[in-house]
């Protein structure tokens, strides 16, 4: 390895490692699952370029009959525990069946596929490492392009990531093969692997971001304006429009949920307006967490919370996050009172649900059935319904027919 190039992959290992900091530093200041995968993720690719670029065996006298075994596996382990984690990070298991599947038997081929490699003639296993990986690769770029065009917000970051992991994975591939490389070309691919990286992290950091205030909203909801914190009813409609436009091409089914709050009256006289609005604060909150932070939440008027699911993998998910929109909604809310006093406030609530089918139906259609299920689900035991696709009559969700799940698990759908 010569100093030219040492310098190159030092500088991106340097790009990679202060990621990597950042990360952890945030993760101190906000400890959560998916910072821990965020902080693991930029270690896994720290190591994986430590590996291939050559710098691991100059710092250190390595076994060699280990080297080579451990470029082998490095890209499609590296690459197999990136989908796993990207999988959550698109709420693939709710939002697609075909993308949560794909992910998912990548994450664990992968590796498995490595191991295989290291049955090749030994001028083999690399190059067939290197196909693994990127053919590993191609498919998250593929799929997150597909949580584009399915409306997910972060999707396009990712798919920049992506794509500059290719030439990222080629190229280390190439330097640990001893390929003919220039530095000028290693100095690009260098380039590469450390702005996929920070592409990549960058699209993480803010999906964790958007978590940790969707929890910090109903942690101190009087810090919030219900008026400027949530959508609006006319911003809900535009997206509504879009989702409709979107769905032309994907012919995906979807969602409307609707939650109306009855008897706001009893809550003022309870706990004055201020914690009347600290209340509306934490019922899009508590909804935010059912449906997933990559669907949108918001007030459509003064005691109607809507929100828009794009995609669901079949009628029968509906069934399962109705319910626990409800029952995450009837659990006493504490807040502010007139008087200063922390109180507990019970809601009265209706949950309506529409299963959107077609592209085809009116905007203004949608929201007014799923305003009209959520008032006649405030009669019901469950506080949800939805519209019996058989009979055509509104009847609590646990009770309407919806079909059989399609290869899901109540459990993949996103609660608190």
């Amino acid at each position: 390895m010569s100093a030219q190039e040492l310098i190159i992959w030092s500088m991106a290992l340097g790009a990679i490692a202060a990621v990597s900091i950042a990360r952890f530093a945030d993760l101190l200041a906000r400890p959560s699952l998916s910072q821990v995968q965020g902080v693991a993720y930029h270690l896994v690719v720290l190591l994986f370029v430590l590996v291939e670029c050559g710098i691991a065996q100059q710092v250190t006298v390595p076994n060699p009959r280990l080297v080579v075994p451990a470029q082998v596996l490095a890209g499609p382990v590296c690459v197999g525990l990136s989908n796993f984690w990207i999988r959550g990070w698109l709420s693939a298991a709710q939002r697609d069946r075909l993308m949560s599947g794909v992910l998912r038997a990548s994450a664990l081929l992968l590796p498995l596929v490595g191991l295989a490699c290291l049955a090749l003639p030994e001028d083999e296993q690399l190059p067939a490492a290197a196909a693994a990986s990127l053919v590993g690769a191609v498919v998250t770029l593929w799929l997150t392009s597909r949580a584009w065009l399915l409306g997910d917000r972060l999707a396009p970051v990712m798919a920049v990531g992506c794509a500059l992991t290719l030439p990222a994975i080629a190229g280390l591939y190439a330097v640990a093969m001893n390929l003919p490389i220039g530095d000028g070309v290693q100095a690009l691919l260098a380039l590469c692997t450390a702005l996929c990286n920070g592409f990549t992290g960058f699209a993480l950091w803010q999906r964790d971001r958007h978590e940790w205030k969707n929890w910090r909203k109903d942690a101190g909801a009087s810090e919030f304006d219900p008026v400027t914190k949530l959508y609006s009813g006319i911003t809900l409609v535009q997206k509504l429009i879009k989702a409709q436009r979107r769905r032309r091409h994907s012919r995906r089914e979807g969602a409307v949920v609707a939650v109306v709050v009855f008897d706001v009256e009893r809550i003022a006289r309870q706990v004055g307006n201020a914690g009347v609005n600290e209340v509306f604060i934490a019922v899009a909150t508590r909804i935010q967490r059912q449906v997933g932070v990559v669907n949108p939440v918001g007030r459509y008027w003064d005691r109607c919370f809507v929100s828009l699911v794009e995609t669901i993998h079949s009628p029968a998910w509906l069934r399962t996050l109705g319910l626990r929109v409800a029952t995450s909604l009837r659990r006493p809310i504490t807040v502010t009172g007139a008087e200063g006093r922390r109180a507990d406030v019970q809601l009265d609530i209706g949950v309506g649900v529409v299963h959107i089918e077609s592209s085809q139906d009116a905007v203004e259609d949608i929201l007014h059935d799923a305003q009209r299920l959520a008032e006649a689900a405030r009669g019901m035991r469950s506080r949800a319904a939805i519209m019996d696709p058989h009979s055509g009559e509104v009847v609590p969700v646990e009770q309407a027919n919806l079909g059989p799940r399609r290869h899901g698990h109540p459990g993949l759908v996103p609660h608190a």
